[in-house]
């Protein structure tokens, strides 16, 4: 599928609270969007108007070359002739009915031979073929989630929207159905725009994300990209995240995985089940991050890269400084801290975080 999904929306609420949406979302098979922010960010609403759930006050909603919103022009499609996949915050299923009743739901119009069949496709490829019978108070919470993405894909949408699809989980589980969502994203071929105020999710499943800070998207990109050049004060804030680079699992001891990166190697406790030559994205929280003009002595940090500073932001008491260690790694330090230490652009230091500073996700 190409071209892209274009949202210029305005809607208004009760007390004349607007939401803005103003992106771009690629259409390529199987790409991820994240839309990312704190809760009351205006995230549901605009997942709600791309659905035809809601309509927007103003602006325009586009999927390739076929409009599905035009205030000015007075079109607005129903959300029936959107073909739009949409999976709600607490899966929505309904509990009177089975699973493949739930299923085969949005396949009203067909034959009751051809709504069998494609339930039947449709629970054996998400493996909840053996829970045909059962109604979903009778299933986990990591069952329901794989039937209402079933659900939601049985009539061959075109878009896939899901709305917090991991919110409802405990933290255990939480983790491995990430890892099935993600694959299930990957398999299904069907570009998909997925809210989420989880800085893990946002890394771990998402291609582009948009960032909406109190109703108003504030940047939007790649997810490597925005987590380290966030546009202001307060996206970084949002994101709470700022350096994020890819590398490759190389080896383990006592707890210690060694990680392969483009700046070499770096140390982190295991979090995760990860092997050996598994592909992983290493991300560390700026605050994190302690500068020192050399590298000192014996220390607890584990991990020290030498790098120049290539950037300084600053955001009053608290700057930003952008190192090029191999890889971008920023760190956030006091101005006063960095005015005792002489730091500017160009000058050498060394960067030291400690192992358990460095969260790992796979890739």
């Amino acid at each position: 599928m190409a071209g892209e999904i274009v949202v210029r929306i305005e809607k208004r609420h009760a007390g004349n609270v607007a939401i803005r949406a103003d992106f771009k979302m690629d259409l390529a098979a199987s790409a991820t969007t994240i839309l990312f922010g704190p809760s009351g960010a205006g995230k549901t609403t605009v997942l709600r108007c791309l659905a035809g759930l809601e309509t927007p006050d103003q602006g325009l909603i586009r999927f390739g070359n076929e409009v599905w919103f035009d205030s000015q022009a007075g079109i607005c499609l129903a959300p029936q002739a959107r073909r739009v996949g949409f999976l709600a915050q607490d899966y929505a299923l309904f509990p009177h009915m089975t699973v493949r009743e739930n299923v085969e739901y949005g396949l009203s119009g067909r034959s009751h031979a051809e709504r069998r069949s494609v339930a039947a496709r449709m629970l054996e490829s998400f493996a909840v073929t053996t829970l045909a019978g059962r109604r979903p108070p009778e299933i986990s919470g990591g069952e329901a989630q794989r039937v209402a993405l079933a659900r939601a894909l049985a009539p061959s949408p075109r878009l896939l929207l899901l709305d917090e699809p991991l919110s409802a989980l405990d933290s255990p589980t939480r983790s491995r159905v990430r890892t099935e969502l993600h694959r299930h994203l990957r398999e299904i071929q069907i570009p998909s725009l997925l809210i989420t105020h989880d800085r893990t999710e946002a890394v771990s499943l998402g291609r582009h994300i948009v960032v909406m800070v109190e109703g108003d998207v504030r940047q939007f990109g790649l997810v490597e990209e925005v987590f380290r050049r966030p546009a202001g004060a307060l996206v970084a804030a949002t994101l709470g995240v700022e350096t994020v680079v890819r590398g490759e699992v190389t080896g383990e001891e006592d707890g210690i995985l060694a990680v392969r990166t483009s700046g070499g190697e770096v140390h982190a406790v295991r979090s995760e089940d990860l092997g050996l030559g598994e592909a992983v994205l290493v991300c560390i929280r700026g605050e994190e991050v302690t500068l020192q003009e050399q590298t000192a002595g014996r220390e607890s940090a584990r991990n020290h890269f030498s790098g120049a500073i290539t950037a300084i932001e600053g955001d009053g008491v608290v700057e930003r400084v952008l190192l090029d260690c191999g890889f971008p790694l920023v760190a956030i330090i006091t101005r006063k801290s960095r005015e005792e230490m002489g730091l500017k652009v160009g000058a050498m230091v060394t960067a030291a975080v400690k192992a358990t500073a460095v969260h790992l996700i796979r890739a």
